[in-house]
């Protein structure tokens, strides 16, 4: 389903009058504005989500950090975790996409499998996409604003402010927290648009039949669901199964949170993420959930670059070397080199999955082909005539 956005422009019967063609002297037909609640809500969801308005000081809104090009992730590749509209200050993680996220379950703990499932952010602290849209506004290291009033105030005197009240109801944005709520409400209904989900890579029309994998990508896909066990974890058509594991991913010292002021991070350099571990909806002992975060989907991986919570792998290359060799090679000492003679420790040394990674036996031809599949995961593919 396309975009449809509330009529507000004159119709192109109506240029072509202007413009003198046609010769028929018979008024132009306007279109009328399309009056499907859910398609206002989607487009006020979309003007929320578009607004660089809505941070204080204004400069960043949530496409900012989410942006369509590269897959609903942070456009800025060359930094390792995301940048707030301040620009002193760093978030201690690099932004997940939201492409997909609708597909997520609510977090909870599955009591088959042992495990939490679902949720949004990496570890699972918002339940969904509507708890996930308000957190940004008011963290101080992303958009800042200082309360729930000062975003509320701003969509008052937005240009959008009556079509809020058209899908919400009359003087809806006089209650700050009801609004709050509906803000977020609007930004969820957006991120569920096909848009966000849609299922367009080669991947997928070579599922439906429609194109082949090059001979690479073949033997990537077969790896991928045999000897390099990814499909364990990365089960389609999401590629995830929405749970939580430590990889034994090291720390970044390139990370810019080490660096910023210490009301925000009093840690410096010695912060440690414990991930799911510090999610406060837990219902199992922290200590066993330190240092897992969400299976990301991967879909559109090849285009979401720096990889991991903490943006220490730059290329898929080096996050599948990482999986093959991370309990072959020698951790690290002051002279061996990442990813080529050594890996670092763990960030989090307990939890570690030892049993689906680390020792993957693939030869660098194989990790060639892994790569290959991935990139065939990337939404807009066109096949060719």
């Amino acid at each position: 389903m396309a975009i449809k956005f509330i009529a507000t422009s004159i119709t192109f019967t109506t240029l072509l009058g202007l413009a003198g063609c046609g010769g028929g002297g018979s008024a132009p037909v306007e279109q009328e504005p399309d009056t499907d609640p859910l398609v206002l809500k989607q487009d006020l969801g979309k003007r929320l989500f578009s607004d660089t308005n809505l941070s204080t000081p204004p400069g960043q809104s949530c496409a900012s950090c989410h942006e369509a090009v590269t897959g609903f992730a942070d456009p800025d590749s060359n930094l390792p975790v995301s940048q707030g509209v301040h620009l002193d200050r760093f978030g201690n993680r690099n932004a997940p996409t939201v492409a997909y996220a609708v597909q997520a379950p609510e977090f909870h703990f599955d009591q088959n499998r042992q495990k939490y499932i679902g949720g949004q952010f990496v570890d699972g602290r918002a339940a969904n996409l509507a708890e996930q849209a308000k957190q940004p506004f008011l963290n101080p290291l992303e958009m800042a604003n200082p309360d729930k009033f000062t975003v509320v105030q701003k969509i008052r005197d937005s240009d959008y402010a009556d079509l809020f009240e058209q899908v919400y109801g009359v003087d809806s944005l006089n209650d700050t927290e009801t609004a709050f709520d509906q803000v977020a409400d609007a930004i969820a209904t957006f991120e569920k648009m096909e848009q966000f989900s849609p299922f367009t890579s080669k991947f997928d029309f070579v599922m439906k039949g429609e194109e082949q994998f090059t001979e690479q990508e073949r033997r990537g896909f077969q790896l991928f669901d045999g000897k390099g066990q990814c499909f364990v974890c990365h089960q389609f058509p999401l590629s995830t199964d929405h749970s939580y594991s430590n990889l034994g991913v090291p720390k970044n010292p390139d990370n810019p949170f080490y660096t910023v002021a210490a009301e925000f991070n009093p840690d410096g350099s010695d912060f440690v993420d414990w991930g799911l571990g510090a999610n406060p909806n837990l219902v199992t002992a922290a200590s066993l959930e330190n240092g897992k975060f969400k299976v990301p989907t991967l879909r559109n991986v090849a285009i979401t670059a720096p990889y991991m919570h903490n943006g220490v792998f730059k290329t898929l290359e080096e996050v599948v070397n990482f999986y093959n060799t991370r309990d072959v090679l020698p951790r690290c000492g002051a002279t061996g080199t990442s990813g080529v003679d050594c890996w670092p420790a763990p960030e989090v040394a307990e939890n570690v999955d030892t049993e689906l990674l680390g020792n993957l036996g693939l030869t660098n031809e194989e990790v060639a082909d892994l790569v290959a599949f991935l990139k065939t995961l990337t939404d807009g593919y066109v096949p060719p005539q």
